[in-house]
């Protein structure tokens, strides 16, 4: 049986006024996340009618890639620039295609 990568969906609220910066941000995550070990699909979306909402849709070969990515230096870099941009903590949830 083939391994099932893992799915991520992690969706941001911005504080207001806090959009562009936090945006920046994130949008620095993206080319370095992308070059991690294990990570097949790393998207950042903008809400058309929300713009304070982000979502990150990933998909990644395994929960250890997930779990390598997370204490990434990039990331934690990121996450200690953002804090006090964000508007409520990150929802970060793991899924498995199931169809």
């Amino acid at each position: 049986m083939a391994t099932q990568t893992v799915r991520v969906v992690a969706r941001i609220l911005a504080r207001s006024g806090q959009i562009e910066a936090l945006r920046a941000i994130l949008l620095e995550l993206v080319e370095a996340t992308r070059k991690e070990d294990g990570c097949i699909s790393y998207l950042l979306l903008q809400n058309r009618a929300d713009s304070t909402d982000f979502t990150f849709v990933e998909e990644w070969a395994s929960d250890e890639a997930i779990d390598a990515h997370l204490s990434s230096l990039h990331l934690q870099d990121a996450i200690a620039k953002a804090q006090s941009m964000f508007a409520a903590p990150p929802d970060i949830r793991r899924y498995s295609a199931i169809a």
